[in-house]
């Protein structure tokens, strides 16, 4: 049994399924979510695509390692919803960002920002462990000179995994093109190894 918790694209992970299965495993795309914390706590989500009788051999193993599963169906599935999940999560951490860059130009207070909205229809898990300037979340990577967490590459990687997914089904993205792009772009220009929160600090100085 063979399970990959790395995030691919959907088509080799598909790929690599069938190429198991010939050779006599069965094999499982369980990429997760939840970050360091969810990996050190034992919290960890897992999408699941594969056969259900893979999944069934699998569940011990995925019990010790997180907290959260969804299966999804047929191999690449999992991939599929990572790719979807990650797509959400850049879109929404660039718009986090943005949005305590314009704060920050207005010389609101950042805690007093952060308090809103984390009470408010703004909150969001990217919020609230990923806020982009130091302070207000003091385990946040920007508290820490913005390491990671997820580095931007990461990020980046991910999101060029989406686009590539959107192109292949001709579904088009358009927020979700313009973030890849300013993700890869920010993780090109030196940014990479950084928390992809780090991004804020371009937004503000442009």
């Amino acid at each position: 049994l063979l399970i990959d918790c790395s995030t691919i694209d959907v088509e080799a992970s598909k790929a690599l399924a069938t190429e198991a299965e010939a050779k006599g495993f069965q094999m499982l795309d369980a990429p997760v979510s939840g970050g360091p914390e969810g990996a050190a706590a034992g919290t960890l989500a897992f999408m699941v695509g594969g056969e259900e009788t893979a999944l069934e051999r699998a569940n011990p193993l995925f019990d010790c390692m997180g907290s959260k599963l969804t299966y999804f169906g047929d191999a690449g599935t999992g991939q599929a919803a990572k790719a979807c999940h990650n797509l959400i999560c850049g879109i929404t951490g660039l718009a986090v960002c943005e949005a305590f860059a314009l704060a920050d130009a207005l010389d609101l207070n950042h805690d007093k920002f952060f308090n809103l909205c984390k009470n408010a229809a703004a909150q969001s898990w990217i919020l609230e462990n990923r806020c982009p300037v130091p302070g207000p979340a003091p385990k946040a990577p920007a508290s820490n000179d913005y390491a990671p967490g997820f580095a931007a590459r990461l990020l980046a990687k991910d999101l060029g995994i989406a686009r590539d997914a959107a192109a292949a089904v001709g579904q088009d993205i358009p927020i979700g093109q313009e973030t890849a792009r300013r993700y890869a772009e920010f993780a090109e220009g030196g940014g990479g190894n950084l928390d992809f929160s780090a991004i804020y600090r371009t937004i503000r100085q442009a």
